[in-house]
């Protein structure tokens, strides 16, 4: 493993702002021992340069993802990593290939990137995670398994339990990156946002997740019982997660954007593969933002406004998933304001 001790890296852009919010959560929303949303703060007044700017569309196509990006993507330049999550074989929620393709058309110089798990399945190694590739369809352009020759650690700087994270060392081969995400739930993290997408993704499969998962066990690769006994769950989780998420945000400084694909939006991640549950709320559409803590939040935000998402929220409250949230909003990886701006 090599370590990246020197390059320049570019704070977040300030964001500017202005107002619109998303509808107030659901007043049928299950009680927790959490709020319901960790401090949102939708600005409805006009807001003030304070405010961080998430443009919205209901349609999900190709042609409307294209639009939105073109609303963020004044940082992008150079060779472009589109960190996608590609899914375990068979995956009944993964993208759309089809919409992705477009996509990335749309996007000169770009690759689709990813790396192998920590746990064994059809992305352990990188010989059979090229095979669950071509089986899902993502083979139309450029994949990049980030650890198939080994990590590279990226520091995270005034991090809650991580000093640096092991990433998957072609990460540091592309200038900008677009996380592309289709927002769901997850079986530990309980909220599969854009956080989730760099935090565990970007990581490197035998070193990297490890470190973001907090296992301590002596297996390797992890059992079942390992996943319990020996990794820590809920508040801690998150937060490692968002030490992870700091390493890659601050690495790429302005030059890194989010998209968040709120489409068949199951209680399980597309790790789950065709073992994942169905969804039993409706589609919203698509939320983007040069802002990872305001893009993830707006679209919190609209799950728990939403009349049909119970199952989604009790996801999220079990796991403790909304600390995710405060944990950016601790280590400042984005703004707690937001205005939400339709391009319908």
């Amino acid at each position: 493993m090599s370590d990246l001790t020197r390059r320049d890296f570019v704070k977040l852009a300030e964001m500017a702002a202005v107002a619109a919010a998303v509808p107030q959560m659901s007043g049928g929303a299950k009680a927790s021992t959490q709020a319901p949303v960790a401090a949102s703060r939708q600005v409805t007044d006009g807001g003030g340069s304070s405010c961080a700017k998430v443009y919205f569309t209901k349609h999900i196509d190709a042609d409307h993802l294209i639009k939105l990006y073109s609303l963020i993507n004044e940082g992008i330049y150079g060779k472009v990593a589109v960190k996608l999550h590609t899914g375990e074989k068979n995956g009944p929620n993964i993208l759309p290939r089809d919409m992705v393709k477009k996509f990335m058309e749309a996007v000169p110089n770009s690759s689709i990137v990813e790396t192998n798990t920590l746990y064994v399945g059809d992305r352990y190694t990188t010989q059979d995670h090229r095979e669950t590739l071509k089986v899902n369809g993502w083979n139309f352009c450029p994949v990049d398994i980030m650890d198939e020759f080994g990590s590279v650690n990226l520091p995270v700087r005034g991090g809650k339990h991580l000093k640096e994270v092991a990433m998957g060392g072609h990460i540091v081969d592309y200038d900008s990156m677009i996380v592309l995400t289709h927002f769901k739930g997850h079986l530990m993290g309980g909220i599969g946002g854009s956080l989730k997408n760099i935090a565990i993704g970007c990581a490197s499969g035998q070193i990297g997740k490890a470190q973001v998962h907090g296992y301590t066990g002596a297996n390797n690769p992890p059992t079942q019982g390992d996943w319990i006994n020996n990794m820590p769950l809920q508040e801690k989780f998150m937060e490692l997660m968002a030490d992870s998420g700091k390493a890659t945000v601050d690495y790429f400084g302005k030059h890194i954007v989010f998209l968040n694909v709120m489409r068949r939006m199951s209680v399980d991640c597309d790790c789950a593969g065709i073992t994942a549950k169905e969804p039993t709320m409706a589609d919203l559409g698509i939320a983007a933002s040069t802002d990872i803590l305001a893009v993830d939040q707006a679209c919190v935000d609209m799950v728990y406004a939403a009349p049909d998402s119970q199952d989604l929220r009790e996801r999220i409250e079990s796991r403790h998933g909304l600390h995710q949230l405060q944990a950016m909003r601790d280590l400042k990886m984005g703004n707690d304001k937001y205005e939400l701006i339709s391009i319908d």
